[in-house]
């Protein structure tokens, strides 16, 4: 598995879920996980106070992102967020000394060491209507998440319109999910083959 996809819709029907898994299968080495199957409290009880002790799923979800090239969100834009699944994930998965850090000057530092990530954005917000209204969860998630956590090569591919999307569009946005999945496994396929002949370069320096 080389790209991590996080499905943060409650509904396995939606469009959202469809999206993810088309990009998936466009990857080829993909791994979807859907949160609304994953088995854990979404809610930080304590804050930071206290730690919670990771179920299961969480742990695996956070080794998962640990691994993986390339970490794909896919969610809607709800009241200007995201939805309360997804980021009771964010807070759960995304703890201190463990997927960032702060430096003695109070800097945030990332410790995921994805190369890219990349975010697929829905929205019943027209695409006129946008400049207007903003898309505050593309900060949220692109900026104030992903790359706060060290991911600093961040995508944002926005689907707007949903609401009022006919079938055609609509297969126009799975399409592109499908070559998104293509285009990123190229790339890590590429990244993957310099990291390599690195690698052979310096054993021969070395031996």
């Amino acid at each position: 598995m080389t790209a991590l996809v996080i499905d943060g819709h409650p509904d396995p029907r939606s469009l959202t879920a469809a999206l993810a898994r088309r990009y998936a299968l466009g990857h080829g080495d993909a791994r979807v996980i859907a949160l609304r199957d994953l088995d854990y409290d979404p809610h930080l009880r304590f804050g930071y106070r206290e730690r919670m002790p990771l179920e299961p799923d969480l742990a695996d979800a956070k080794a998962a992102l640990a691994a993986a090239d390339t970490v794909v969100i896919a969610t809607p834009l709800w009241w200007g967020s995201v939805p309360a699944l997804l980021k009771g994930f964010f807070d759960r998965a995304l703890l201190p000394q463990q997927e960032y850090r702060y430096t003695k000057r109070g800097l945030p530092e990332g410790l995921l060491t994805a190369r890219r990530g990349r975010l697929l954005l829905l929205a019943d917000t027209p695409w006129y209507a946008a400049p207007f209204t903003g898309l505050p969860a593309q900060s949220h998630v692109a900026r104030n998440t992903l790359r706060f956590c060290g991911i600093r090569a961040v995508r944002t591919t926005r689907m707007l319109g949903v609401k009022n999307a006919d079938a055609a569009v609509i297969e126009r946005w799975l399409d592109r999910a499908d070559t998104l999945g293509r285009i990123d496994a190229r790339r890590e396929g590429g990244s993957q083959a310099i990291a390599a002949e690195a690698a052979s370069s310096s054993v021969v320096a070395t031996s």
